[in-house]
């Protein structure tokens, strides 16, 4: 039987992006645009898995389904752990990706190539309106080039070539990107969790 999974997001490409790795499972991804009323909610959590959390929670019990919700973002060791949590508004509170792309980039300009690594990082939350949340967490290694390559995927994309490639994350197809991203990695750690709640919550 399918099952609804609200998803606390209104980010059509991560929408889409969860789709692709979650192909193939008896699941109906909702998003936030889908249902009347839903709120912004304020991350102002310290760490991706306190953000998370508080998504899932407020639209759980909000929307009355099960909740999923994810923060991420980009860690780089350069820059003492920055953007992290700030990663979609690193430049700004309504900048856009090429924004905090060219951010990045001037920030790094005199980081040799030795010293540019990084990592994306992403935690996620799955609760049960009025019950449970549980957190996992998937880790994609990788480095920081000087200039973007490549117009797939979103966010950092083009900046960052995981550990093992040559290519960046924008230039990889889906398959492989979802294969080995910490999105797809948080994913099937949370795996297990989402069978056992999808299968036995009415």
């Amino acid at each position: 039987m399918v099952r609804d999974l609200l998803i606390a997001t209104r980010n059509r490409k991560k929408k889409a992006e969860l789709q692709e790795i979650l192909a193939g499972w008896q699941v109906n991804l909702v998003s936030l645009d889908e249902l009347e009323g839903m709120p912004e909610v304020d991350e102002d959590g310290t760490t991706f898995a306190a953000n998370a959390l508080k998504k899932a929670r407020t639209m759980a019990e909000l929307s009355g389904m099960i909740t999923l919700a994810d923060d991420s973002g980009l860690m780089v060791d350069a820059l003492g752990g920055a953007p992290g949590i700030f990663s979609a508004r690193f430049a700004g509170p309504e900048c856009r990706d090429a924004d905090n792309n060219a951010k990045l980039l001037d920030l790094m300009h005199e980081v040799p190539e030795a010293e540019r690594t990084a990592r994306f990082v992403c935690v996620i939350a799955v609760a049960i309106p009025g019950g449970e949340a549980q957190t996992v967490q998937g880790i994609c290694e990788g480095t920081i080039i000087t200039r973007p390559r490549g117009q797939k995927g979103f966010g950092y994309d083009p900046l960052f070539i995981p550990a093992g490639f040559t290519s960046t994350f924008a230039e990889l197809g889906e398959d492989i990107k979802n294969r080995i991203s910490h999105r797809g990695r948080a994913l099937q750690a949370a795996k297990p969790l989402l069978q056992r709640l999808l299968n036995t919550e009415g």
